[in-house]
């Protein structure tokens, strides 16, 4: 792990990573809880710190493609994925491993 913390490009996965964690957690975890089981706290409570985590990725994904030279296209692709779920796994895979 503190490999990765190395460098900024390090950082953005391990930031893609824990955005993509809560992305699920909303999705399948505190949205049912709100709509199914009218339980709206972990709702609220995860969904802040999601997307205090999606700003910060999307930010990253800007600086990190910036510094490195990527293409808008690339860099495009690691915006997308964030709004995708599975998506920041998937640009972790594909686009952040160098």
């Amino acid at each position: 792990m503190q490999e990765l913390l190395k460098d900024q490009l390090g950082r953005l996965r391990v930031l893609g990573f824990i955005e993509g964690v809560s992305f699920l957690l909303i999705l399948f975890v505190t949205m049912p809880l709100k709509y199914y089981f009218d339980t709206p706290g972990p709702n609220k409570a995860i969904g802040m710190v999601h997307g205090v985590l999606f700003i910060g990725y999307c930010l990253m994904v800007l600086t990190v493609g910036i510094g490195r030279g990527w293409s808008w296209g690339k860099i495009g692709l690691g915006l997308l994925a964030s709004i995708i779920p599975f998506g920041t796994f998937w640009a972790d895979v594909k686009l952040f491993r160098e």
